[in-house]
This record gives structure tokens, sequence and C-alpha cells, in this order.
């Protein structure tokens, strides 16, 4: 039944009951009618519901409601039947309010699939139906075209793999490399030749993993039924007996009244839908009340990386420049020429020189070379930014900035002037401040067991896994291996998957749970799941977490008060102390206890707000002090040939910047937030360790500039060494400390409008 037909079924059944009160005082016959038709309308979808469930091999509290239902008609109870009949379509409303395991929508998968392609006859492109394109055909793919087929390049490329793998950074294929279709063409138009039919090929593959995994979730079963499994026959056997040992039927149907289970109907719904609006209120839509009880069982979890733990974008994280280049002036020469280009690490240089204040420079002539980065003239000079090619020889300080980048596990885009480099950027996809956190409370909610699950390579996904704390990685992964891996973890438990991606939409439809990030996730990922995080912070999922276990802890709760009470009412009518009508009011009194229980699920305590102003303020602060930490760096580095104008110029121009806007900072956070803070987290040894960083921030910046304060025409060569210490001292320091805050305090602020 639809929710329509159930309000229906509901309002039919008391206006029915209505109607026989308004004409009981004009005789018990018109009464009687009236309340025989509501015993009725509520009789036969009940019999229906219970067909159903008996072929599918269930059975459960429906059974109790038709014989309630069936033995007040046979004695002539019509008001008692008509009271049940008005709980029976109640729990029903409400159950369908809580609403059962959707079946996954599969649309945005389709959607995004080509439905033509360009196959070259004759030389020239032509457009045809996808069915028609076959192994062995030369089809045209231009910008930004998803790749129909499975084929091969016949040119350089560069390709957006992030439907499949997840990962935000293009990739560069060369001639003769395997591309695999559902991939976006990020360069220029090229040829592929087809492998594989499209219907044979690796995102039709993607599609039919969630058609299958769609398949194989079985519903949740509902905790009414679980709790009927012994209440039905215990019912029935005191019923029977009072009706054996006394002979009198009306004591039997008295029995069957009380034991009616609408406290199990009632309050597991109410108790669900409660959840479910908390959840919402929370930033999280769970989609169905057996997604949210399956939540609130979960024991674990398996966790996509980027985008879910990570940011999902890149993000300029150094910028090593040649000698006699600033770091500032390389970071704008590559803005100028980035901001023309449309791939995802031109976005993050645009992203970096805007943060650092740069002003983007005019650049003429922009031109892209697939695979290998943009070009354009900037006041006259000519820049390229991207990848070197394969063997190019590279001056000493670019080959420390590659050893840099391969052991910091970032991509490189280098900076040439003229053909000569003068900067490489150090990119990387950062982890989300609230992800640890987030994965603590998860634990702590219940979640015994954490899995990442990652398309990217193993030595990437264990540096964040160490970052963020999980039991094992899979990396390398596919959408089958992912869609493996979490049946494998369904075996020894209820396992939420989450993800944000096109590729993680089939495991989100293969898990228990299937959670989805909808700010920036893909349409396919929230459609295939079972809840959607709305907003980009992943610690609303420990929040759903939490709100589901208490849920179910309300649901049993008070399913179990109110079966107790009902077998002690089912006792009392046994020895008839309890009439039919009389059992029906009292299993009311038991519906509004357990209801008014349940309900309790709509109360929380609200979190403190008092420091959301100044987190939201600080969290700020921190990304426009980024060239602060910048330079810090820069100045350590300067260093690396000994003294010099140009260190001394480095060194000097970091102190400044560090008494002039890290200081204030810092001492504003100790002297404003901190004192907040530990008014709302529970006192001040919420901030002892964030107090001692701060200290030792200051106590480094002071010993730098006793340095300077001692060599005023410029350092002298045997402080070199003991400045170096200092600056690198300090550029750890701030990293960590700024880790700490962003992941203990700014992770609870509220996100930005």
């Amino acid at each position: 039944m639809t929710r329509s037909r159930e309000a229906w079924l509901l309002a039919a059944v008391l206006l029915l009951l209505t109607a026989g009160a308004i004409a009981r005082p004009f005789g018990s016959m018109p009464a009687d009618v009236l309340w025989a038709a509501a015993d009725l309308v509520a009789l036969v979808p009940a019999v229906w519901w219970v067909v159903a469930d008996l072929r599918a091999g269930r059975w459960g509290a429906d059974i109790l409601a038709v014989l309630a239902l069936a033995s007040t008609v046979a004695i002539g109870e019509f008001l008692a039947g008509a009271i049940i009949a008005a709980m029976v379509a109640t729990g029903k409303l409400l159950e369908a309010a809580a609403g059962r395991r959707a079946r996954r929508d599969l649309a945005a998968l389709l959607d995004r699939a080509p439905q033509r392609a360009h196959v070259r006859r004759a030389g020239e492109p032509v457009t045809v139906a996808i069915g028609q394109v076959g192994a062995g055909d030369r089809v045209v793919v231009r910008p930004g075209e998803v790749v129909p087929a499975d084929g091969t390049c016949l040119a350089d490329g560069l390709f957006d793999e992030s439907a499949l793998t997840g990962e935000a950074e293009p990739v560069a294929r060369a001639t003769g490399d395997a591309v695999r279709s559902g991939v976006v063409n990020a360069g220029a138009a090229l040829d592929l030749l087809v492998s594989a039919r499209a219907d044979a090929s690796t995102y039709a593959g993607v599609v039919r993993l969630a058609e299958q995994a769609a398949a194989a979730s079985a519903p949740v079963a509902r905790l009414a039924d679980r709790v009927a499994v012994w209440f039905l026959p215990l019912s029935l056997s005191i019923a029977a007996a009072a009706w054996l040992v006394t002979g009198e039927p009306g004591r039997a149907v008295a029995v069957l009244v009380t034991a009616t289970p609408c406290p199990l109907l009632l309050a597991v719904p109410v108790a669900v839908t409660g959840g479910l609006s908390r959840a919402s209120r929370a930033g999280v839509v769970v989609k169905d009340g057996g997604a949210l009880e399956l939540l609130g069982r979960a024991s674990r979890l398996a966790i996509d990386k980027t985008g879910t733990v990570t940011e999902g974008q890149p993000e300029v994280g150094a910028v090593v420049a040649a000698p006699g280049v600033t770091a500032k002036e390389a970071l704008g020469l590559a803005a100028a020429v980035e901001q023309y280009s449309p791939h995802v690490l031109a976005a993050a240089v645009v992203r970096a020189a805007r943060q650092r204040g740069i002003p983007l420079a005019a650049a003429d002539s922009v031109t892209e070379e697939p695979g290998f980065g943009a070009c354009g003239t900037v006041a006259g000079e000519r820049i390229q930014v991207g990848r070197f090619a394969p063997g190019t020889a590279l001056p000493s300080w670019a080959r420390a900035a590659a050893r840099r980048s391969h052991l910091d596990l970032a991509s490189l885009v280098w900076v040439r002037r003229h053909g000569e480099p003068v900067a490489a950027l150090l990119v990387r996809d950062r982890v989300r401040p609230d992800a640890s956190r987030t994965l603590r409370r998860l634990r702590a909610a219940g979640i015994d067991r954490v899995v990442l699950l990652t398309g990217d390579r193993v030595d990437n996904a264990t540096e964040v896994a160490g970052l963020v704390g999980v039991d094992e990685i899979q990396a390398g992964a596919t959408p089958a291996d992912k869609i493996g891996r979490v049946r494998a973890e369904r075996r020894d438990g209820v396992t939420v998957m989450v993800g944000d991606g096109v590729n993680d939409a089939p495991a989100l439809a293969a898990a228990d749970v299937g959670v989805a990030l909808g700010s920036r996730g893909s349409t396919a990922a929230a459609q295939a799941a079972d809840a959607v995080i709305l907003d980009d912070r992943i610690a609303h999922l420990a929040d759903a977490m939490e709100i589901a276990r208490r849920t179910r802890r309300l649901a049993v709760q008070s399913a179990g008060a109110g079966t107790g009470l009902s077998l002690l009412a089912m006792a009392v009518a046994a020895f008839g102390l309890l009439v039919p009508v009389a059992g029906a009011v009292v299993q009311e009194a038991i519906d509004v206890a357990v209801i008014l229980n349940s309900l309790r699920i709509l109360r929380g305590r609200k979190p403190a707000r008092a420091a959301d102003p100044l987190l939201t303020r600080f969290a700020r602060e921190h990304t426009e002090l980024l060239p602060v930490r910048a330079a810090v760096r820069d100045a350590a580095d300067s260093l690396a040939e000994g003294t010099g104008p140009h260190a001394d110029a480095a060194v000097g121009a970091a102190y400044r910047l560090l008494v002039g806007r890290l200081l204030p900072h810092e001492m504003a956070e100790e002297h404003q937030l901190y004192p907040v803070l530990d008014e709302v987290l529970g006192g001040p040894e919420t901030t002892v360790t964030m107090s001692r960083g701060h200290a030792e921030i200051v106590r480094l910046i002071r010993r730098l500039g006793r340095h300077l304060a001692e060599s005023p025409a410029g350092l002298e060569p045997d402080q070199v060494d003991d400045v170096r210490a200092t600056l690198y001292g300090l550029d750890a320091v701030l990293n960590l400390h700024f880790a700490q805050e962003e992941e203990a305090y700014f992770s609870l602020a509220p996100p930005a409008r």
C-alpha cells in the first residue's frame, strides 16, 4: 500500500468510529453497524498483509491484529474492534511514514552513460548510436566528453578518471595506453581505438554491479515482527487457556484485544520517525526507517578515501622556488596561466594564489598541451605550467624539490620561464580536519572495524590511514573490488559504506547502509545510498549514528515496556477482570505511554554554540596565514647555500610576518578563543596542550629575533645552522599546531556559508 492509501484507511476508520460514537445515543444498532464497518475496513487489508507475509515466509505482529479484529466482530464487541482498527491503521501509517528500505534509483548512472559516439567513417567523424560502436572502431572523444567504450589511445591525452577511481587529479595517458569507458576527456580531442563494445565495457559493468547489489539487498525485518515470534504463540496460548478453563469465549477475545500488538506497531514507527527527524536536523537525510535501524546496529565501516576522508580537491601545500626567485613570484606566474585552464590542478594553483593575496596577472596566447599542462605569455615572458617530459635533466634545487615531493607523497607542478624551471608546486589532497574526530566518535558509538577503500596508490592510502586511524587498507580498488569487500564485511556484522563518487555507487548499494556525501558528491552516489549527508562534513555521520543508536534503544525500550504491560493486561483479562471494551481502553493507555516514551527521541541537548563565531574567525585566519607559514619554510631553504643578500631578505621577511601577523593570531587564540572553549568543552585541561604549543611558537620566534638582533648587517656563517634549525623547528611546530587546532576545535564550527 502507498502512503496515501494508508492515510485513507486511517481516515475511514476514524470517521466510522466517530460516527458510531455520535449515533450511539440514538440507538445501539446504528452505532454497532458503524463500528463493525470500521472493524471490517481495517480487517480486509490486515488479512492481505498477513497473507503477503506468509507467502514471503514471514509471520509476525499483524497476525495478532487480524485475530483481535476478527474475534471482536465474531462475538459482537464492535466498539472494541473499532478501537483496535484505529490503532492498527495508525500503526501502519506511522510505519509508512518511517519508510521501508527504498529501491535503489540508478537513474544517475544510466543518464551519465553516453548514448552516442563519434566514429570515423572514411576519415570523417560520424555520430552514431552507442550500440553501433564495436571493437576495432576508431572513435573521436571531444574535450569534456565521456569515453563511450574501453579502448586504446591513438594520441597522448589527459583524462578525469574520478568517476571510476575517485581520484580528482587528471591522469595522463600516452599513445597506446588503455582507457576505460566512463572517464572524461580532460584534454584536447583525441582518437580512440575501441577494444570492447559499450555494453561490455567498464562503465556498463559499474551500472550492472549497482543493479545486482540493489537486488541482493534484502529489506530489514521489523523489530515488531522479531518480538512477535514469541509474543504471538504466548498470546494465543493464554487466550486458549482462558477459553478452555472458563468456557467463556469473551475472555479469549478480551485476551486477544489486550494482546493486540499496538505497542509494537506504534512505538517502533514513532521512535523511528522521530529519529529520522532528528537525523535530518543534524544534516543527514536517512531515506527510510529500516536504514536508521540498521545504522543503529552497525559494527563495521567501509569508507572511501578521496572526497570522503580527504577534501577531494588538490591543494598547493608548498612552493619550492629556484635561487633568485621568490615563492610569491613563481606562484603568481603559474596562476596567471592556470586561470585559463579547466583541469583540477589548475584550479588548485589559482586557489593558492588567491589565498596568499597574489593578484592574477593577465596571460596571452594560452594553450593546453594534453598531458603536459598549460603555456602562455605573462608580461612578455613565456610561462609553462605542468609536467616535464620523462628523462628531462633538472638542476640541483629541482632534484631536491622532486625528492621532497616523493617523500611528501605530493604531485609536482613545474613552473618554467622560457623553458627553464623556476619553481615546483607540491600539490596534495588534504585530509579533512574532522575525519579523525569522526572516526573516534564512530568507534565510541559501536563501530569496531574501519576499512579504508581507495583507488589510489598504497603509499598515499597508508599515509591517510595513519593520520585518521583505520584497521585495514585496500588500495587500488576498482568498483568491483569495493563491492566485494563490502559484501565480505557484511558476513561479520552490519556494515556501513561511506562514499561520494560514481565509483562508490555499487558499494553503497551493496552495504547494509550506504551513506553518501551530498554536497560535492555525485548524484549517482546519493541515489544509491540509504542516507545522504547534506553538507560537506563527515562529522554528521557520527551524529546520525548516535541518533540511530538512541532511536533503536528507545524503540526497544518502548516495545519491551509495552509488551510487558500487555502481558499483564492479558493475565488480568484471562481472569475475567477486563471485558473486551475495557481491554481495548487499557491497550490504548499502554499505547499512549509507549508513544510518549518513543517521542523522547525528539528531545536532545542542544550543543553550546558560544564559541562558533570565534571558531569561524580563527579557522579563516588559519587560511590567511598560509603565506606566513610558507615564508618560514622558504627562509629555511634559502640558507641551504649559506648566507647572502637573498637569504638575509628571506629570513628578515619571515620574521616580520611572524611578529606582525602570526603572533597576534596566536595571542588572540590564547586569550579570546581558549577561555571560551574551556567553558564549552569542560575545563582548562581541554586546551592546556594547545597553550603549550603557543608557548613553543613564541619561544622559537624570539630565538629567531635574537639571531637577527645580533647581526643587523646580515647573518654570519656561524649562525646558519642554528637559524635553519630554528626555522625548520618552527615550521614543524606550526604544521602540527595548526593541524591539531583544526581537528580538535575548528571541526566543531558550523560550515562556512
